[in-house]
């Protein structure tokens, strides 16, 4: 899960403010593509979806960005069809791999996939 969940203009009230929601698994897709350059075939292994699901998450979740950022809209992270899973892919696992600052490395994949990877 994203640390931070919301984002929005500096010096404008909420009460000013319409909201622009992105899913956990748009927010994922943005991960793997933009921050990790993985081509869209290994993303999608990773979140277990097809190549061309991932496609659809992924430009669903940038037009969301898009539209949030040229149009001033606040954004938030949250919801949408997804579990958060071990690498291992067993949700029940009580010691998940660690990060270099020590915290669980977790992936983002579609609900309802019962073969995470």
């Amino acid at each position: 899960m994203p640390q931070v969940t919301y984002y929005k203009p500096r010096g404008i009230p909420m009460t000013e403010l319409q909201c622009v929601e992105l899913s956990v698994d748009e927010f994922e897709a943005i991960r793997l593509a933009d921050c990790e350059h993985l081509y869209q075939e290994h993303a999608a292994e990773r979140m277990n979806v097809s190549r061309q699901t991932f496609g659809r998450i992924l430009d669903a979740a940038r037009a969301k960005v898009a539209d949030a950022i040229v149009h001033g809209k606040a954004l938030s992270i949250q919801g949408g069809p997804v579990e958060i899973a071990t690498p291992t892919g067993d949700p029940n696992a009580s010691c998940p791999p660690r990060d270099d600052a020590g915290l669980p490395r977790r992936r983002c994949c579609r609900r309802g996939r019962p073969d995470v990877k």
